[in-house]
């Protein structure tokens, strides 16, 4: 156990995986900006209309954005002069994209839509990873100008026969979009982002390089639906979470109120103080503060409850009694709020109500059993 935690410790805390973890939620202020652009620029339709019509290319100014952070993030960390790896990736960036499916640049950025995140990462990764291994055995100035030429030189003889690496991309992750659509792939990330947080390893960041692209693909698909009047494709989606994880990882919202009544003076005093980050889906204080991590009587709920209600609420949008999540929806924005703008449905507050309301059930036995072997020693 202790030497696979210190391999997932090692795969953590790779550049490559810090840099997409820490540049990835930045990258999101693309995806604000390219809606709001493309909405003006549409010349007609009402206000929905358009926002619904904007997603498409706003995820292409998405990737664009993170494509340029990436770069520059993991050149530094790699020992890479951001200088010299950003030009490259633009370039091979540029010349990878789907220009076959596209009129007009609206129209690329549409078909490039959610898979220019992969797109982004993979060139950011291939560029950067180059450069630094070239430097390392040849120098600094031919080492960089021989990376720069065999990535180039690459991008250019796939653009000249007409292979397109957002193409293989789309073929690549389409197994990954099926799988991540089911209640097994939704009860096997919940468990894996909760376990991890239980020994202290921050489960939601490190599986955002790898899942979220995938359900943001598979968001932008529910939302263009959307648009075109037809039913929504997918349930597990970016925004599905909000109903799996009110108040952060591990549903951590109906704990805080259960403590806010609790009989231990401390634990009192940390959720009234992590209350307003909790409400806003922010729980680190409270998962260090209390401590949550690799505590024996909270880690148990702390695993169950998410679990509990990813198996409710997938089981009711599948009955179809609560709308699928049309739309992303950031999880800073608070409940009920996030639900009912993500799903367009009423019937999500009460659908995340019962949740929170299930999460304290399964928390109260184990909050009480906490208090019990906790509070001779406040005392």
């Amino acid at each position: 156990m202790s030497a696979a935690l210190a391999r997932l410790r090692i795969f953590a805390d790779a550049p490559e995986m810090v840099a997409i973890r820490t540049q990835l939620p930045y990258s999101f202020i693309g995806l604000a900006v390219g809606i709001v652009v493309f909405m003006l620029l549409q010349p007609s339709g009402t206000f929905l209309t358009r926002f619904y019509h904007s997603f498409g290319a706003a995820f292409g100014i998405m990737a664009t954005v993170l494509l340029v952070l990436l770069t520059i993030d993991l050149a530094r960390r790699r020992g890479v002069p951001p200088a010299a790896a950003l030009p490259i990736a633009v370039f091979v960036f540029a010349l990878s994209l789907p220009y076959r499916h596209a009129t007009s640049f609206v129209d690329l950025l549409k078909a490039l839509g959610t898979s220019g995140l992969f797109l982004a990462i993979v060139v950011a990764v291939a560029v950067v990873g180059v450069l630094a291994l070239f430097r390392a055995r040849f120098g600094t100035e031919i080492g960089t100008l021989a990376g720069a030429s065999l990535t180039a030189g690459v991008a250019v003889l796939l653009f000249a026969l007409g292979v397109s690496l957002t193409e293989w991309l789309d073929i690549a992750i389409a197994p990954l979009g099926t799988l991540g659509d089911s209640l097994a792939a939704l009860l096997i990330i919940t468990l894996v982002e909760t376990l991890l947080w239980t020994i202290g390893v921050h489960g939601p960041a490190l599986l955002a390089a790898v899942v979220l692209p995938i359900y943001l693909h598979l968001q932008a698909e529910n939302t263009d639906a959307l648009s075109h009047g037809v039913p929504l494709p997918h349930i597990v989606t970016v925004s599905t979470f909000l109903f799996v994880f009110p108040g952060g990882a591990g549903a951590t919202l109906p704990l805080v109120l259960l403590l806010l009544r609790g009989k231990i003076g401390r634990a009192r005093k940390v959720a009234l103080a992590t209350l307003v980050p909790t409400i806003f889906n922010a729980n680190e204080p409270l998962m260090f503060g209390l401590p949550l991590v690799s505590n024996p009587y909270l880690s148990v709920p702390f695993v169950l409850a998410p679990l509990a209600l990813a198996l409710v609420t997938w089981s009711t949008m599948h009955l179809g009694l609560v709308a699928r999540p049309a739309l992303y929806i950031p999880s800073s924005v608070p409940l009920p709020f996030s639900v009912i703008l993500a799903t367009k449905d009423w019937r999500a507050a009460i659908l995340v109500a019962f949740n929170v309301a299930l999460a304290a059930a399964i928390y109260a036995p184990f909050v009480r059993l906490f208090e019990r072997h906790t509070l001779p020693d406040a005392q």
